[in-house]
Order: structure tokens, then C-alpha cells, then sequence
């Protein structure tokens, strides 16, 4: 005697009826071989509807994205840090090759004065930034620490430079004075440069 094949007896458990069903049927009816895979067929279809269904072990998303967030944020603070290093840079730059200029012959005290009223006015414009309350990043305090480290040597040469002769004081005078104006002018920088771009 043949027995039904497997694709037969799936079809059989589905239901509505297809053309052949009532022979299959029949044969079902009186052969308990094939009754008995027809039920061993319904055990094994209610044990895989049992088993829990498979979800990742843990959401790793979240993570990958507040990683993904801090890189952005760590390169944006870079790319701000470089721009006022940069800044400052260029401004030192620019304070260096004025002071290797050749002593000037005939110097006037006014040009002192003026390099003086010009380094008091970029203090006052220290103090109303009032850098002292601001926030900085590790950068921007390393390079405004380097910049008054500078400006208080410049500070002490000047002090010297008052013990000096009338000729080489005056021209080492405005020397130094022109350099602190411009330390002074990298500092204000440093500072502005970084207060704009702590709202990016």
C-alpha cells in the first residue's frame, strides 16, 4: 500500500479543498501510518508556533549614535581651536617681524606714547571680555597662558630697558612697547575668537 506523500498531507491541513483531496481524504480515513504523520506534522508546526520569537541581545544603536554625535562635536571644537591658533599665530607672526625691524634713528617720545596709549587701550578691552569668567578649552587657555606669559618677559625688558641710556632706551622702549601691544592684540583675539565659537 502507498502512503501520502508529505506535500499531500500539508495541503490536507490547510483549509478549503483542492481537486484530489477527497481520494487523499479517503485514503487518510482507513491508513493509520499516514494518520499518524498527519499528527505528528500538526505536533511539529505547535512547536515552532512556541518558540520565541529572536530579537537582538542588546539595542546597540543608542551607543553607536552618541558616539557618532561626540566625533562631530570633537571635530567641530578641533576645527575652532585650530582657527583661533591660527589666528594667534598669525598675529605673533606679524608682532615678530615688526619687532626685527632696525632700530629707528630719531625716535620721538610721542611714538612711545602712542605704542603706550595703544597698549592701554587693548587692557580695557581685556577687562570688559572679563576672560577670567569665561570657559575655555584646553587649546584656547593654553595658547591665551603662552600669550600673557610672553607679554609679562616683555614686561621685565621694559623695566630694564628704563635703566638704559636716553638713545638706546628710547628705541628699546618703543621695540618692546610695539611688541606688547601686539601680544596684547593676539590675546584680545584669542579671547573674541573663542567667545564667537563657543555658538557654533
Amino acid at each position: 500500500m502507498t502512503h501520502l506523500p508529505i506535500e499531500t498531507l500539508v495541503g490536507l491541513r490547510e483549509a478549503g479543498s483542492e481537486p484530489g483531496d477527497t481520494a487523499a481524504r479517503e485514503h487518510l480515513d482507513g491508513c493509520a501510518h499516514c494518520r499518524t504523520e498527519l499528527e505528528r506534522l500538526h505536533q511539529r508546526v505547535a512547536r515552532l508556533k512556541a518558540l520565541p520569537a529572536l530579537r537582538p541581545g542588546r539595542d546597540r544603536w543608542p551607543g553607536i549614535r552618541d558616539r557618532v554625535r561626540f566625533e562631530h562635536r570633537r571635530l567641530r571644537a578641533r576645527f575652532a581651536g585650530l582657527t583661533g591658533l591660527a589666528a594667534a599665530a598669525s598675529v605673533a607672526l606679524a608682532v615678530g617681524l615688526s619687532t626685527m625691524r632696525p632700530p629707528e634713528a630719531g625716535l620721538t617720545p610721542a611714538e612711545i606714547e602712542q605704542a603706550m596709549v595703544r597698549s592701554r587701550a587693548l587692557e580695557s578691552a581685556l577687562d570688559r571680555i572679563d576672560p577670567e569668567s569665561r570657559v575655555l578649552d584646553g587649546r584656547t587657555a593654553g595658547i591665551a597662558q603662552e600669550l600673557e606669559d610672553r607679554i609679562a618677559r616683555v614686561d621685565r625688558k621694559l623695566e630694564m630697558a628704563e635703566l638704559m641710556e636716553q638713545q638706546a632706551r628710547d628705541s628699546q622702549l618703543l621695540r618692546l612697547w610695539r611688541e606688547r601691544v601686539g601680544l596684547l592684540d593676539a590675546l584680545v583675539d584669542v579671547h573674541v575668537t573663542r567667545a564667537s565659537n563657543v555658538g557654533l
